[in-house]
This record gives C-alpha cells, sequence and structure tokens, in this order.
C-alpha cells in the first residue's frame, strides 16, 4: 500500500494511542517537559499582554517550546486537510447515526456534523448554545481544573499524580452527563 494511503486513514487505537503515549516520556527525558495544549494559550497571553495581570506575569520564554508544539499541531493539520484528505464521510456508529437522525442530524461528510456547527447554525439557540456556551464551559472547565484532557489524562495519569486522576474522572462523568442527559434536551431546540 501507498504510504500516502497509510496516512489519509485512521489510525487503530493500538497504532495512534500508543504513539501519543510515547510522548510523555520523551518530552520528560528531552528535558523535563510536561505534555499539555491549554496551557498554550496563557503563555500567549502572558506574551502579548503587558498588562499587570498577576497571573500573566511569569518568564513565559521558558515554555516558548510549547508554543511550538501547538504551532506545530495546527501546521500539521493544515498540511492534512490539504495535502492527505481522505473523501470517505466520517464513520458513525449505526446507533448513534439512528439516535442523531431523529434530531435531524445526518450530514458526516466533515468532522462535524454540518447540521450542528456551521455559520448558520450559530443563529439557533442549539448552535449558539453548542459552540458558545460549550466553548466558554470547556474554557473554564480547563482553568477550573488547571489543565486539560491531554495534560491530566495523559501527562498526570503517567505520573501517578492524585489531581489528575480525579480530573479524568470527573472529565468522564461530566462527559457521560452530558451525553445522556443534557445533549438530547439541546438537540431537540
Amino acid at each position: 500500500m501507498n504510504p500516502l494511503e497509510v496516512l489519509k486513514q485512521p489510525w487503530p487505537w493500538y497504532v495512534a494511542g500508543p504513539l501519543i503515549g510515547l510522548t510523555v516520556p520523551t518530552l520528560l527525558i528531552l528535558g523535563n517537559k510536561s505534555f499539555g495544549i491549554s496551557s498554550s494559550l496563557r503563555h500567549i497571553c502572558a506574551a502579548c499582554m503587558p498588562a499587570n495581570i498577576p497571573f500573566f506575569k511569569y518568564d513565559w520564554k521558558k515554555e516558548a517550546w510549547n508554543l511550538f508544539f501547538v504551532a506545530g499541531i495546527l501546521i500539521g493539520s493544515i498540511i492534512a486537510i490539504v495535502l492527505l484528505p481522505n473523501p470517505e464521510p466520517i464513520k458513525v456508529h449505526e446507533n448513534l447515526a439512528n439516535d442523531l437522525a431523529k434530531y435531524g442530524i445526518t450530514d458526516y461528510s466533515h468532522l462535524v456534523p454540518l447540521q450542528l456547527f456551521n455559520w448558520k447554525a450559530l443563529s439557533t439557540w442549539r448552535g449558539f448554545i453548542l459552540m458558545v456556551v460549550g466553548g466558554f464551559m470547556v474554557g473554564f472547565g480547563t482553568r477550573y481544573a488547571g489543565g486539560c484532557t491531554s495534560g491530566h489524562s495523559i501527562m498526570g495519569l503517567s505520573n501517578l499524580q492524585l489531581p489528575s486522576l480525579i480530573a479524568t474522572i470527573s472529565f468522564m462523568v461530566g462527559g457521560f452527563a452530558m451525553v445522556h442527559l443534557i445533549l438530547p434536551y439541546i438537540l431537540a431546540l
């Protein structure tokens, strides 16, 4: 099989998972660095906002590697979209597709369902709640938990940190509650 064809296909969990997992020891060995994405926003704000806000008053230059890491993710994503597009629609489990069809969500031709995430949907209550309120809640939760799922669930658990275990359990409980208890009401709007 052509190597580009391999890159275009979704990788199975048993390949992608260990590759993500190897990020932790690699960062620790190369420079005693912690893996996490949400901290990059703090570094950007500290670099760009010379305000007298205590939260942003630290030597962000020591964490510049994190900004390069995030830039690499962005550039890699753009390269993947432009050079390695997968023309197949996103594969959605039949049970989930049936459940979502009840709410008129059937287009899986993009990374996210177009009926939910587009500029027109943003003008509806459902779209506003999912994109704006949901984005705010993710940002608030990330700050409140002291990190994102990457930092806690990958890095923190690898280092056997109790706060990361508590945060990861909370992420999972919150996700299950959202999907099974709250999301059906939002989708019905």
